[in-house]
């Protein structure tokens, strides 16, 4: 299928690695001239390397997404996209009880309000040239809270009752947004779930992440080029019809009839 996605731009962030690499890589396969964003710039321009093969329009933005200086350099690498992959590392497990205000704070910051920056910072454009495409990573937890996760089930939440509004203000102009919510992925993310997991368990990570990949229905985790694929879909010009819409992308391990 060719997802018409040829000659178009987009802003991939936090995308040196993990699910926000597989997007940009899905994207590149699609003719997208593509700008990643990441923290480390050694890290990010050896990503930009391996899209390079993939597809020769590709730019890198060096800084922390979540700050204003990292979302300044990210714009002005690419200040038009037609495509935004809103992406932050996830903030740490642990008991809520022990998180200070500034861990809130900074889960808050990352994950609802730098998506919403952004989102605001692109949207108009979008709307003007009546195409626009925002798919935020999420969490499946938004779904189905995860216990040890008290930061990210509070911030990504939120950003979930943000999009159901705003999506429907703009779906009228060929401009969609949607969240992919991924479950238990093959990334660093799961490398750090498994070591809380395994403090509280007395086994070891291998063991925890080993039997965490058995009890998903689909009895693995999942690829992360099956992450970039489907929002690579998502932001095809036969999307267009899904709007404001939480796609769980995790083995069926959420069970619900709706």
């Amino acid at each position: 299928m060719d997802l018409g996605l040829k000659q178009r731009t987009a802003l991939v962030c936090a995308a040196s690695a993990g699910l926000g690499f597989a997007c940009a890589e899905a994207l590149a396969r699609e003719g997208v001239a593509v700008t990643i964003t990441g923290r480390d710039g050694a890290r990010l321009e050896a990503a930009a390397v391996r899209l390079r093969v993939i597809g020769p329009e590709i730019r890198t933005a060096v800084g922390d997404i979540t700050t204003v200086a990292g979302r300044e350099a990210a714009l002005t690498a690419c200040p038009m996209p037609d495509i935004l992959v809103n992406n932050a590392g996830g903030p740490p497990p642990g008991d809520f009880r022990e998180f200070t205000d500034a861990q809130w704070q900074a889960a808050l910051n990352a994950n609802l309000l730098t998506p919403i920056a952004l989102i605001r910072a692109v949207l108009d454009g979008m709307i003007i040239r009546k195409f626009g495409r925002i798919v935020n990573i999420t969490s499946a937890s938004v779904k189905s809270p995860i216990g040890m996760l008290p930061l990210s089930n509070t911030a990504r939440t939120g950003l979930t009752g943000f999009v159901a509004g705003v999506a429907r203000d703009v779906a009228r102009h060929n401009v969609t947004i949607n969240n992919l919510l991924p479950g238990p992925f093959a990334t660093d993310r799961q490398v750090a779930i498994s070591a809380a997991a395994s403090k509280a368990s007395g086994k070891s990570p291998e063991e925890e992440t080993a039997a965490r990949a058995a009890a998903n229905p689909a009895g693995r985790f999942g690829r992360a080029e099956e992450f970039g694929a489907a929002c690579a879909f998502l932001c095809s010009v036969q999307a267009g019809f899904i709007v404001g819409q939480n796609i769980l992308l995790d083995g069926g391990a959420f069970n619900s009839t709706f």
